[in-house]
C-alpha cells in the first residue's frame, strides 16, 4: 500500500489555521488514517523545567508513558539530541521504551524553535522495518508547520 505524502501533507497544511491544540491531535488522527503503517502518533511537548517530556496530543492505544526524561528511550534522545531518529526493530535498541508487544519500529522527529528543540512527533508501527527516507522528509515538513503551535 503506498500513501501519497504530497496529498496528506497538503491536508495538514490546510488545517494550520485551527487553534495549536486542536491541530495537533487533528494531525495525529489524519497521519493514522492516512499511512497505514503509523499505529501510534503523538506529540511529547518539552518542559524546560523539569527537563522532561510531556505526553500531548495522541492517537492510538494509552500508554503509560506521559512523562520521559530528556535523553532516555528514542523519545529522550531526539530531545537531547534534536535529530530524527528512526528505529526499524525496536528488540535492537538497549534503551527502548516499550509502549506495547505489537510495535515493532518508530520514527521520532523533532520540532525546533530558532534552533533550539520544543517538542516531538513519535510514531510507532506495528510493521516490521516500515520507514523510508520519504517517511523521513514527509514529517519533517510537517514538523516545521508547527512551530506556531508551541
Amino acid at each position: 500500500m503506498t500513501t501519497n505524502f504530497k496529498e496528506v501533507y497538503q491536508k495538514i497544511a490546510a488545517l494550520t489555521k485551527i487553534n495549536p491544540d486542536e491541530l495537533l491531535l487533528r494531525i495525529c488522527e489524519l497521519l493514522k488514517q492516512e499511512v497505514y503503517h503509523y499505529d501510534w502518533v503523538g506529540f511529547y511537548i518539552l518542559d524546560q523545567e523539569k527537563n522532561e517530556l510531556v505526553l500531548g496530543p495522541f492517537v492510538g492505544k494509552p500508554t503509560q508513558h506521559t512523562h520521559i526524561a530528556v535523553g532516555k528511550g528514542i523519545c529522550g534522545q531526539v530531545a537531547a539530541s534534536g535529530q530524527t531518529i528512526v528505529v526499524q526493530d525496536v528488540t535492537q535498541v538497549e534503551n527502548y521504551i516499550s509502549c506495547g508487544l505489537e510495535v515493532q519500529s518508530e520514527i521520532v522527529v523533532p520540532v525546533s524553535k530558532n534552533g533550539k528543540f520544543i517538542a516531538e512527533l513519535d510514531i510507532d508501527s506495528h510493521s516490521p522495518a516500515p520507514f523510508k527516507e520519504e517517511d523521513n522528509e514527509f514529517l519533517a515538513k510537517v514538523c516545521d508547520l508547527l512551530v506556531g503551535c508551541f
